[in-house]
């Protein structure tokens, strides 16, 4: 399925700079795995050493956490829009 992924600004650098990717998979782990066939390093910095999302990595589909659903095994289908949201932290103190 052809899906539309949104590249958070700290992982261009590993894209190319690019901002979107369009992407061929059926389930968020495909999508992960065809990423990093583009760009290698990718996957690294998405799935721990385990092969999950980190702890610290959002992903939606269509503004579902996939976390709460399927996880890496959550199915695609064409015109979906994945989000990789890396979470953010620091502040004042």
């Amino acid at each position: 399925m052809n899906c539309k992924v949104r590249i958070p600004t700290p992982l261009r650098r590993l894209t190319g700079n690019a901002a979107e990717l369009s992407i061929e998979a059926a389930t968020v782990g495909d999508l992960v795995g065809a990423i990093e066939a583009r760009h290698p390093g990718f996957a690294s910095k998405i799935l721990d050493e385990k092969g999950q999302i980190r702890r610290f990595i959002n992903i939606y589909v269509n503004q579902e956490d996939v976390r709460f659903g399927g996880g890496l095994g959550t199915p695609l289908k064409d015109g979906d829009e994945v989000s990789i949201i890396p979470a953010i932290a620091g502040g004042a103190g």
